[in-house]
């Protein structure tokens, strides 16, 4: 079971980002103490050691922040979206990684562990936290398909995009031929230009006569 004392200020933390506390926060938060146990690496970070790859976004996401001081904004927290309640923590140094996801039946088995609480939401809120991990997590060993130096990149590398022009940093253009591309130019955008082109309207600002 994890240690209540450092759940409860963990959080604290995450709630205060939202004003609320949730089921998922509480997920989050106990999938972070346990992966970076299970790498044995001590928490919260404040160097780039830990990855969480975290495979959906929202509340959830602010538990494992807060647990494992893993961010976007460090480049020491990546969303792939599978949307799914679950991460893989790697140890950058050692490449070793696992991936921790809650068991499929932690919702029936929360109940047992709250029975004051009569709604399923807040059972599952206080159920979670007093779960033992083996009733309530997965921890799986894993192998990533990509190189952890390919995922993390290199901050502050630039080039342009051959057709569109624009930057692109972190080494993740696409080489094709001897050319530079973005990932849209290459084919693989998630939009697609309209007809219309905007551009920022300035608005002239009238002074009074003297």
């Amino acid at each position: 079971m994890c240690e209540m004392a450092n759940l409860q200020s963990i959080l604290e933390l995450s709630s205060s980002w939202h004003k609320h506390l949730c089921p998922r926060q509480v997920l989050g938060a106990r999938i972070g103490l346990a992966g970076a146990a299970a790498l044995g690496l001590a928490i919260p970070r404040r160097d780039k050691r830990l990855l969480a790859i975290v495979e959906t976004d929202g509340c959830f996401t602010s538990g494992v922040e807060a647990a494992t001081g893993c961010s976007v904004h460090h480049r020491t927290l990546r969303v792939v979206d599978y949307g799914k309640i679950a991460v893989t923590f790697v140890d950058v140094r050692t490449e070793t990684a696992v991936r921790v996801a809650p068991q499929c039946d932690v919702r029936q088995k929360a109940l047992a562990y709250a029975p004051e609480e009569r709604k399923h939401y807040f059972a599952q809120l206080i159920g979670y936290q007093r779960m033992p991990d083996a009733e309530l997590l997965t921890i799986q060993p894993i192998r990533l398909t990509i190189p952890v130096k390919e995922i993390v990149s290199r901050a502050g590398v630039r080039v342009n995009c051959t057709v569109c022009g624009e930057e692109i940093v972190n080494e993740r253009e696409v080489k094709r031929g001897g050319q530079v591309y973005c990932q849209s130019c290459a084919g693989s955008a998630y939009y697609e230009p309209d007809a219309l082109v905007f551009s920022p309207r300035v608005t002239a600002v009238s002074h009074p006569k003297t």
